[in-house]
């Protein structure tokens, strides 16, 4: 029988994903291998009716430069309990799978890097290598290298961005924006620096206090009292929905959200709109103070998950799936593949990345500390210093409640 390799795509999709299938696929049929897909996830691995479908030459050329996934995909974590008794041991052995290739985000990594173990431990000979991917760009890739798919959404939200800011300074009006980024404000803060906005809300900011509700709102009521007395009476805030993440369970309740949560324990964000919250939450606040604002919500989420891959992402997908084979060819198991700015192939190994107490790949956040961070707060963003209490009083009684360093404690 032909030796074969398995490809599976979890998590939600990114822009690339089709092109890191159908580049593994290609350089693997041109070696003589059998390419099988599988549907639905991890979930075909634990279970003895997985969806399968055999990817040939003509399929992956067909797909390689499409948005989403032709591979449907599943956010399904399996237990010890599926690991004891579930594992679909067969699926391997009856179509003579050598190598199995993931492609997701932190969670499918985490879940790559337990089967990599169990394979391992069971003394199964099967190789497993990961291909890291993510719209949100906090997998901790070596010299901040961007994970795939990120500058694909980063592009796509920026047009949204630009077009939400012509918008506002064509109607005199606010945007009140929110980007998707469950751990970090990459996306929130690339688009933000992107299209000038004056406000830009991430967790990583709030380094030195507590992230609350009030706070998210007076941060943004700072960028609009400023421009005010800028005499601009437009502008728009985006923020990321990573700060409900690091909220309280008392200020996810004060929002008056119930989230549900996924099988991963993170809630659900995409079934409410960020956007609408927050601009209800600012709505409520400028009523207090009695400032008319008009502001509308905008959210900045799905639209970028499946669009087609700019040229960035097709060509480094290209490249991660051509560098599976080599990682493969030279005998590497449990890693991520990776390919550094000089077009090196590297082998991330997965057990070196994880937490050594949750098991889990921890999270690239934003860096604060940098200079090209600094600049952006610095020259872009507008907000209540010191110097502006006096112009401020015009609008609020006590302006040092909307200092941008005060609220964050800078």
């Amino acid at each position: 029988m032909k030796d074969a390799i398995a490809i599976l795509t979890g998590g939600g999709p990114a822009p690339g994903m089709n092109t890191v299938v159908g580049s593994v696929a290609k350089t693997f049929l041109n070696k003589g291998y059998r390419v099988v897909g599988l549907h639905a996830g991890y979930s075909g691995l634990f279970s003895k009716n997985a969806r399968t479908v055999d990817i040939d030459f003509l399929l992956a050329d067909d797909i390689f430069n499409r948005g989403g996934s032709y591979l449907q995909m599943s956010r399904f974590k399996p237990t010890d309990k599926d690991f004891e008794e579930n594992f679909n041991l067969d699926f391997f052995t009856q179509n003579n799978i050598k190598l199995l290739v993931t492609v997701g985000g932190d969670d499918t990594a985490s879940t790559a890097n337990r089967i990599a173990k169990f394979l391992e431990a069971k003394k199964y000979p099967i190789a497993n290598i990961h291909v890291p991917k993510t719209i949100d760009n906090d997998l901790p890739l070596p010299g901040g290298h961007p994970t795939f798919g990120y500058e694909s959404a980063l592009d796509k939200g920026a047009t949204i961005g630009r077009t939400v800011y012509v918008d506002a300074r064509t109607s005199g009006n606010w945007f009140v924006l929110a980007a998707m980024g469950r751990s970090a404000g990459h996306l929130a803060f690339g688009i933000g620096e992107a299209c000038h906005y004056p406000m830009i809300v991430i967790p990583e900011m709030f380094n030195k206090t507590e992230i609350t509700v009030e706070k998210i709102v007076n941060l943004v009521v700072s960028s609009i009292i400023k421009r005010k007395i800028m005499g601009m009476d437009y502008g728009a805030a985006i923020i990321s929905e990573g700060v409900f993440h690091e909220l309280s369970d008392a200020e996810i309740k004060k929002s008056g959200i119930n989230f549900s949560y996924d099988d991963h324990g993170h809630p659900e964000l995409g079934k409410v709109s960020k956007a609408h919250i927050f601009n209800e939450m600012l709505e409520k606040k400028l009523k207090e103070l009695g400032l008319k604002v008009k502001s509308r919500p905008v959210e900045i989420g799905y639209e970028v998950r499946c669009n087609t891959p700019v040229a960035y992402d097709l060509v480094y997908c290209s490249e991660l799936g051509m560098g599976v084979y080599k990682l493969f060819k030279e005998g590497y198991t449990g890693c991520m593949v990776f390919v550094d700015g000089a077009g090196s192939v590297v082998n991330l190994s997965l057990k070196d990345l994880q937490d050594p107490e949750t098991g889990k790949i921890p999270p690239r956040l934003v860096n604060i500390n940098t200079d090209s961070f600094k600049a952006v707060i610095d020259n872009i963003l507008c907000y209540i210093t010191p110097d502006d209490y006096e112009a401020a009083k015009k609008y609020v009684n006590d302006p040092a409640a909307y200092d941008f360093n005060k609220i964050l404690n800078w």
